[in-house]
């Protein structure tokens, strides 16, 4: 008998760090915003029907968003009403398979950009972008141009692309219990074989997407709990702080007049849109978020690849997460020895 129940202990122990990460994640990522509270959030609209059911991408269209399932849907962008939050058309974008749908960035000239950047085992050789034309109401298949990535040190997970809108260039950000690394695309895509990403900077916690604001000279990233406020392009960490919480919050867009919109996964999971305290707002060009400043579009210069927001190296929600995992190892460690002597 007991030789049974220490293996369903360690189930249930590694079963419950994996299932409730968002949480711990949440948690952690609460402590390094060293905020007491939440942003305020009021809801836009609320996903209607039964096709959005794991929003994981966003994008604000003004009148319509823009929105992906996450793993296990097909090739399908969904519009969706902003009043009413009812399914205002689908968009295909591809003849075949995509293996794990994360990710939307608004395009230049109304483009949208998709991205097939999931990848939970570490598995995959390549992923995918897809750059689609003007998405609108009404059901439609278009012709989409897809790019295949590769990264330089080996396969990743990323929830998160993003597209500077003064440049056009592509980045990719890593989702990692240890932080997430920022990959650059070449600046010139290559549909006939793989682009290479190189790095590019660092930032914290479990990124689940990332947007630019208007202005182009800021970014900001989203974990499970929290947003972060980055300079563009040396990723400079202006602020973080607590964001509403959500069943499993994922996606965020920010719109052309800089209001910032968050999505989750769920069924008739709701849309919010928040405010950041005037300290981050102010950093983006104007007292009002997402206004461009007067002056030349920024270079696209490439920081230092070792360069990280934080000093030591680690913010606190990533030295939550090292403490977490070492404490799941140890302990699966000392279960692993009981049972060898049980056995024996």
């Amino acid at each position: 008998m007991r030789e049974r129940r220490l293996p369903t202990a360690l189930a249930a122990l590694t079963a419950a760090v994996v299932t409730s990460y968002p949480a711990t994640a949440t948690a952690a990522d609460a402590t390094a915003a060293g905020t007491p509270g939440p942003v305020p959030s009021r809801p836009v609209c609320r996903f209607a029907g039964d096709r959005v059911i794991e929003s994981s991408g966003l994008v604000d269209e003004g009148r319509l968003l823009l929105t992906v399932n996450d793993s296990g849907d097909g090739p399908y962008v969904y519009a969706i009403d902003r009043r009413t939050g009812r399914l205002a058309g689908v968009t295909t974008y591809s003849s075949g398979d995509v293996t794990d749908v994360e990710s939307m960035a608004p395009g230049q000239d109304g483009t949208v950009w998709v991205g097939d950047t999931g990848d939970n085992r570490e598995s995959r050789d390549l992923i995918a972008v897809y750059h689609l034309p003007p998405v609108g109401r009404g059901d439609r298949t278009v012709d989409a141009k897809r790019f295949a990535l590769q990264y330089p040190d080996g396969a990743h997970n990323a929830e998160a692309i993003l597209l500077q809108p003064h440049s056009g260039r592509l980045f990719v950000v890593t989702k990692s219990v240890f932080g997430g690394t920022v990959y650059a695309a070449p600046r010139h895509l290559s549909t006939s074989r793989a682009n290479r990403l190189s790095p590019f900077a660092r930032v914290s916690g479990l990124v689940t997407d990332a947007a630019f604001f208007p202005d182009g000279t800021h970014v900001l990233v989203r974990t499970y709990g929290t947003a972060s406020v980055y300079t563009f392009p040396d990723f400079a960490l202006v602020g973080t702080v607590r964001l509403p919480s959500q069943r499993q919050g994922e996606g965020v867009a920010i719109g052309a007049d800089g209001e910032i919109l968050l999505s989750s996964e769920g069924v008739h999971a709701p849309v919010l849109s928040i405010t950041l305290p005037a300290s981050l707002t102010a950093s983006t060009g104007s007292a009002k978020a997402g206004q461009s400043p007067v002056g030349p579009p920024p270079s696209t210069r490439r920081p230092s690849p070792v360069a990280h927001p934080h000093p030591g190296g680690r913010s606190a929600a990533d030295w939550g997460w090292i403490a977490l995992v070492g404490v799941v190892l140890v302990a699966l460690g000392y279960g692993a020895t009981r049972l060898s002597r049980f056995r024996h």
